[in-house]
């Protein structure tokens, strides 16, 4: 017998195909695009299950059409795991997508709606050191993981770095050409002072660790670093700890 306390459920989609109607795979889709609703909170588990006196309720708009792969853009904080560890030391944080990227971090974009699906599957492209902030790109696309990992030597970007020490008498033609890494010589790359102890760095397929081994070789310790760019999509005023959509018509 059931009790006042134990109200009989189905599944969302057995429920939804009942009431659109369609097929239970169509009510599967609906429910995994983000197009189903019950009492009004998104849900996304089409295996969630609703008691007869739930409104379920697929959203006007709603579409079959698979939903495309997501790119997401974030400003890392310095101190978070980018994907590589700094110099052998641990990361002090290392945080799962599901707890980076919440509705609250995202700034406004042409993807309103965040959908759990957008977490699955992320690949990081192009990993940023522990200490370092800025730029850092996750994406499901095989075409944006294409271009910036196995394309990475025809893909330039740009570091603003914090440094002290007194530089090497040439230490500045070296940063440009001419220093080792990991016993291979750097090929030339686009090193300048942007005031007494700020330089900017616009090279390509940099490694993890490169820039920081390439100052100590002239004499200056990396007190700070921060990717600005990767191609031609710049991390802009985006604050710390902020995230948004790679948007359509925007290309790396």
């Amino acid at each position: 017998m059931t009790t006042p306390h134990e109200m009989p459920t189905v599944r969302l989609a057995k429920r939804l195909s009942e009431d659109v109607p369609c097929s239970r795979r169509e009510a599967e889709l609906y429910i995994e695009g983000g197009w189903v609703t019950v009492d009004g909170v998104l849900v996304e588990e089409s295996g969630a299950r609703v008691a007869d006196n739930q409104a379920v309720v697929l959203l006007p708009n709603a579409t079959l059409e698979e939903m495309p792969p997501v790119t997401i853009l974030l400003h890392k904080p310095a101190g978070i795991n980018g994907g590589v560890g700094s110099e052998g030391k641990p990361a002090l944080a290392c945080l799962r997508p599901e707890e980076l990227f919440t509705p609250e971090n995202v700034l406004p974009s042409a993807v309103t709606r965040f959908l759990k699906r957008h977490l699955i599957g992320l690949t990081i492209t192009n990993p940023l050191d522990t200490m370092a902030s800025g730029l850092l790109v996750f994406t499901q696309d095989f075409r944006v993981a294409r271009k910036l990992v196995d394309e990475a030597k025809t893909v330039e970007q740009e570091f603003i770095v914090e440094v002290s020490g007194d530089i090497a008498e040439n230490g500045l033609a070296l940063l440009n050409h001419g220093l080792p890494f990991n016993g291979k010589p750097l090929p030339p790359i686009k090193v300048s002072w942007q005031n007494e102890t700020r330089l900017r760095f616009a090279l390509k397929n940099v490694q993890p660790g490169q820039i920081a081994h390439m100052c100590k070789m002239v004499g200056l310790d990396v007190v700070a670093m921060k990717r600005l760019r990767i191609g031609r999509i710049p991390m802009g005023a985006m604050p710390s700890g902020q995230w948004r959509y790679l948007q359509g018509y925007e290309r790396f």
